[in-house]
């Protein structure tokens, strides 16, 4: 499985990618979790790569395994405690690929897909794996996205500006207005429940400081 992994990071980090990360919290905590990765720009390169059976040494999985694994995960993943109703779009056509999960909890959430990556990572030990990107007190809440400049600094420079050509968009959604955000660059919609955050792809992953933000609603 961390072969396959690595193989679908060929895919989506070799291309022209949108990703959508949108919350939904609810006052006791619970909500809906939405993750979007949009590759149709570059479907045709995606499709090419599929037809190899290496990229720099690294495998490329082949179409029936990636969805076997997306099938896979979806399940481990509706087996968490206090996480429901996981849902996946998957649009091999064009690469589009949604993900809807109901959770209990920021916490349940976060644990949930935690452990999911620790079965799949070599070193259990990555303080990485410990690091909360979600944090909500019923009135604060605190976002981070992961860091990738690893990966993307071993990445050829094509491919990296590849990733530049695309968005990644956060997206908060409360069931009370916002009276205060700290990032700067956030917009906060006209009804004061939502708050958007966007920058390119590569600038997310180099530096995910950009779209770090903590939302505060009234009471």
């Amino acid at each position: 499985m961390r072969i396959f992994l690595i193989g679908f990071l060929i895919l989506v980090l070799s291309s022209c990618v949108d990703i959508w990360d949108d919350i939904t919290l609810h006052a006791d905590g619970s909500g809906t979790y939405k993750y979007t990765v949009n590759m149709s720009a570059s479907k045709v390169k995606i499709n090419s790569i599929l037809a190899l059976d290496s990229v720099d040494g690294k495998r490329v999985p082949k179409l029936p395994e990636i969805k076997e694994k997306i099938e896979y995960y979806r399940n481990k993943l509706e087996e968490k405690e206090g996480i429901s109703n996981v849902r996946v779009e998957s649009d091999y056509d064009n690469f589009i690929f949604k993900i809807y999960v109901d959770f209990e909890s920021v916490s349940d959430l976060q644990s949930g897909i935690r452990e999911i990556i620790k079965e799949e990572v070599k070193d259990k030990s990555d303080p990485a794996l410990n690091e909360n990107w979600l944090t909500w007190d019923g009135k604060t809440l605190t976002r981070v996205v992961p860091n990738f400049q690893s990966v993307i600094q071993k990445m050829k420079a094509e491919d990296q500006e590849k990733l530049k050509k695309g968005k990644y968009t956060c997206v908060s959604r409360f069931d009370k207005p916002i009276v205060k955000c700290d990032n700067a660059q956030a917009k906060i919609s006209p009804s004061k429940v939502a708050g958007l955050i966007e920058s390119n792809t590569f600038s997310v992953g180099t530096n995910p400081s950009i779209l770090k933000s903590t939302f505060v609603v009234s009471n």
